[in-house]
């Protein structure tokens, strides 16, 4: 999707002050389209990302909030959408992976209920939350979501038992919006393997080399790889919907 034109459209990214979704947003926003990048108020990356987009004269609009709490996921969305003028495209990728480095999948007593609480509201709510409240501006634009969801939510082992469980459901919700949004909107999502990403950065060394070396493209992904990925099920094609794509250079097999 390196040469898509998105000019006249608009897309809402969710958890986009880095990583996947800041990707995504530029890649977005440089190909001519309209992107509100959602992040944490007290991130200071968001508005830094937003700032240096729009000097370079793309067209970026901020969106803080916390998609994790009801009360705040639809007032974002709400202002997002009016900053917009409407939406073409929501990614829902915001998401925590709880613990850094991972859990012993062993220690179930570290896995508290806080914890299950959080990554529930934050991974797996959040979507249903900003999701149920752009429905309406997607189906008027007759648009399409991409939810975040990984190979932890097939087969691979991810950071935590919890984390595992929300990607796992997101995978079962992006099938049951597919059908809740037809025929209006298509819904699929990504399911990354492993990426660097601030999430990862602090994953022990050899952690870090094992994955790799499971891989059979013998490297990590990039930011970008998964964005392209992204923009394909967004705009690439307009008879995929309920699907996950996996994009992970071959972990879930090599692994």
């Amino acid at each position: 999707m390196t040469d898509a034109n998105f000019s006249g459209k608009s897309l809402l990214v969710t958890g986009g002050a880095s990583g996947i979704g800041l990707a995504t947003a530029e890649r977005f926003a440089r190909a001519g389209g309209a992107v509100a990048i959602n992040y944490l108020a007290d991130d200071a990356r968001g508005p830094k990302e937003v700032a240096r987009l729009k000097a370079e004269g793309f067209s970026a609009f901020a969106a803080p909030g916390n998609v994790g709490k009801a009360d705040d996921a639809p007032r974002m969305v709400q202002e997002a959408v009016a900053r917009l003028g409407g939406l073409d495209y929501l990614f829902n990728n915001a998401g925590t992976p709880g613990p850094n480095p991972p859990y012993d999948y062993a220690k179930l007593e570290l896995m508290t209920e806080e914890f299950w609480h959080e990554l529930l509201q934050v991974n797996l709510l959040s979507m249903y939350r900003v999701a149920r409240e752009a429905r309406n501006a997607l189906v008027a634009r007759k648009g399409a979501i991409v939810n975040t969801a990984s190979v932890a939510g097939l087969t691979f082992r991810g950071s935590s038992i919890a984390y595992g469980a929300t990607k796992a459901a997101i995978i079962n919700l992006t099938q049951n919006f597919a059908r809740s949004f037809s025929p209006h909107v298509r819904v699929n999502a990504v399911a990354p393997g492993f990426v660097d990403t601030p999430f990862t950065a602090n994953w022990p060394a050899e952690r870090r080399r094992a994955v790799i070396d499971s891989t059979l493209l013998k490297r990590s992904a990039k930011p970008e790889d998964i964005a392209d990925a992204v923009l394909f099920l967004l705009a690439g094609n307009a008879y995929i919907t309920g699907q996950t794509l996996v994009v992970d250079g071959g972990l879930i097999l090599g692994g």
